[in-house]
């Protein structure tokens, strides 16, 4: 089979690996969609052997199959594994973390918290851009019908942490969100809150995003490029501010912003990746009572609870892609993403 494989410094290879064939609690997936992550791109233009360490993990990466958003077909099955949870032809997703199994977070779903050192599937063990992928069958999330393949691949990271940290922030019809960022994480994040019914005020310093923002379901566009968000959101909210507020930015600007544009007793959610922020305590936080909380992706059950939340509600995931790519050509499809002027991408077979 093929896999797409980071050589360091923004180069990639396909290279030629056996097909897996699975142990006995495993299942090998026919991989029909691997979606393209920002994250991803960390991995992609760090130094040779230097991409694990920019997360904190241990090890190189070297040889590595790059993809942590894989979604497809069900191909084989280990002899461990029970005939009543998985079978040959199953539509899944993967959840892309794995652990001990047995520690307090494992046990609760939330594997990437392993006490015992999480799995990242396209990082620290091959992950979905290649033929075919071999993963503990305990890491499968089922596909529903009314969804796309592609779509199981951005649940399977971006759309599910939006929806995770959705969750956090407790948010229902009765709030209006500011969701600050609108790569394909805010934009789908904009997606679920308008679904949920809460009113969406989109932020975002790219014009062309802050364009498209109405189509994914915004009440308000704000172009903070153009206009302080803080004093453009306060219009809106006849000047009390937002009861949530969401960051998909990881920038410190944006952070300060979300913040800012709460209003007492509100909450906001921070789950762009990197950087720092500096706050003033005491206007910003404690005389505004308010709650503060970082959101890291989902876990196995709540990435199940993303898939049936979209197919019952008809969120169209699909929407979020602009760029759709054959595994032949990965190294194309990286260099037009790394440009990170369209949305989501996707290595489809």
């Amino acid at each position: 089979m093929r896999g797409v494989v980071f050589r360091g410094g923004r180069e990639l290879e396909t290279v030629e690996f056996d097909d897996p064939a699975p142990g006995p609690d495993d299942v090998v997936l026919e991989v029909k969609a691997s979606g393209m992550c920002g994250s991803d791109l960390r991995f992609y233009r760090a130094p040779a052997g230097e991409a694990l360490a920019a997360f904190g993990l241990r090890g190189d990466g070297s040889g590595v199959i790059a993809g942590h958003e894989p979604c497809g077909v069900v191909a084989a099955v280990g002899t461990a594994v029970d005939p009543r949870a998985v079978r040959v032809g199953d539509r899944v997703m993967v959840h892309h973390y794995d652990g001990c199994g047995f520690c307090h977070q494992c046990r609760t779903g939330w594997t990437q918290l392993c006490e015992r050192d999480a799995v990242i599937f396209g990082a620290t063990a091959h992950g979905g851009h290649a033929d075919y992928l071999r993963v503990p069958a305990r890491t499968l999330v089922p596909l529903p019908d009314e969804v796309s393949f592609t779509a199981g691949a951005a649940i399977s990271c971006g759309t599910g942490t939006a929806y995770g940290a959705l969750v956090r922030l407790a948010l229902t019809a009765r709030d209006t969100i500011a969701v600050f960022g609108l790569g394909p994480v805010g934009q789908s994040a904009v997606q679920l809150a308008a679904a949920m019914g809460a009113e969406v005020i989109a932020v975002d310093v790219a014009p062309e995003r802050v364009a498209l923002a109405k189509e994914f379901g915004a009440a308000h566009a704000i172009d903070s490029g153009t206009v302080d968000p803080v004093e453009a959101v306060r219009d809106l909210t006849a000047g009390r501010g937002v009861s949530t507020a969401l960051d998909c930015s990881g920038a410190a600007a944006a952070r300060h912003s979300a913040v800012r544009a709460a209003a007492a007793w509100g909450r906001v959610a921070f789950v762009g990746e990197g950087g720092d922020v500096t706050l003033d305590v005491s206007p910003d936080l404690i005389r505004k009572q308010l709650t503060v909380l970082g959101s890291y992706t989902f876990s196995l059950t709540g990435q199940a609870d993303c898939a049936r939340f979209v197919a019952r509600h008809a969120v169209d995931v699909d929407h979020l892609f602009t760029h759709h790519w054959a595994l032949e050509n990965a190294a194309e499809a990286y260099r037009e993403f790394d440009r990170q002027t369209g949305g989501k991408a996707v290595i489809e077979f």
